[in-house]
Parts: C-alpha cells; sequence; structure tokens
C-alpha cells in the first residue's frame, strides 16, 4: 500500500483515459489549482450527487483558478454516458488499471452489510498550481462537500 499523502506533500503524478476519448495527467493543470476527487461508481446516488454538486458550483470554481477531476475505476464508456445523463460540467477520469487510486489511497478495503470487499474510497484532494497537496478529505459526506471544498479553494 502506498504511504498516506498529508498536505504539503507533492501529489502522485498521473494519466488516466477521461471522458470524451481523451485523457488528462496532473501536469494539464499546472498553474492552476485542481479538485481531485476519488467516487466509487458512476450513476450510484451518492456519486450523482457529488457529481452534480461540483458541476453546479463548476463556475465558481473557475473563478477561483480551480478545475475539478472526479476519478472512479468506472471504464470512460460508463463515464461517459454518467456525464451526458446528468449534464455534468466536470471531467471525469477512469483508471480502471487501479494504479492511481492505490497512490491517493483511494483505494482499499471497504465493508458494506458485514461483507468485505476492495473498492474506491470517497476522498477529495485539492492541489495547488505547483503540484502541491493543500487539503485533503479522507473520509467524504457527500452533501455539503462540494460547497466546503469550494470555501477552500477560494481561500488559496
Amino acid at each position: 500500500m502506498a504511504r498516506e499523502l498529508v498536505a504539503g506533500a507533492k501529489a502522485p503524478a498521473f494519466t488516466l483515459a477521461r471522458d470524451g476519448g481523451t485523457s488528462v495527467s496532473l501536469k494539464d493543470f499546472k498553474g492552476r489549482n485542481l479538485v481531485l476527487y476519488f467516487y466509487p461508481k458512476a450513476d450510484t446516488p451518492g456519486c450523482t450527487k457529488e457529481a452534480i454538486a461540483f458541476s453546479r458550483h463548476r463556475a465558481a470554481f473557475a473563478k477561483a483558478g480551480t478545475e475539478i477531476l472526479g476519478v472512479s475505476a468506472d471504464p470512460v464508456a460508463r463515464q461517459d454516458k454518467f456525464k451526458a445523463k446528468h449534464k455534468l460540467k466536470i471531467a471525469l477520469g477512469s483508471d480502471e488499471s487501479k494504479k492511481m487510486l492505490e497512490a491517493y489511497g483511494a483505494w482499499g478495503e471497504k465493508s458494506m452489510y458485514g461483507r468485505k470487499f476492495m473498492g474506491v474510497i470517497r476522498k477529495t484532494f485539492l492541489i495547488d498550481g505547483d503540484g502541491r497537496i493543500v487539503r485533503l478529505w479522507p473520509k467524504v459526506s457527500v452533501a455539503g462537500h462540494a460547497e466546503e471544498v469550494l470555501e477552500a479553494a477560494r481561500a488559496l
């Protein structure tokens, strides 16, 4: 397992396939802040609420010089369908290999109804234009989360 990331640490580099059939890398955001949020599965209730909330605030994030990238282990085709269905205005990355998820500590053991399984852990990172982690939310509760991250982005 990768070391636990903390504020002040350099964000692990990544390149992922993304919605629309292109790719996205950490270096694409050089000079701009990035909200990097991890979500378990496209088009499930909590993940949909979170993506819609980040989309709703996209203009305010942009005004704060901050881009948004949501990442899950879903294939690009599922991300595209999810984005179109809910008219999402944010970028969605696909990490089917789970290498990037592991690097950010967002892949691990979860438990639901007494059953243990491996899956994406819902967490968020705010990364500055130099690629350093400014703030992280290791355990995300969807309600009000996008607004809390927006306030942190505005404070940078």
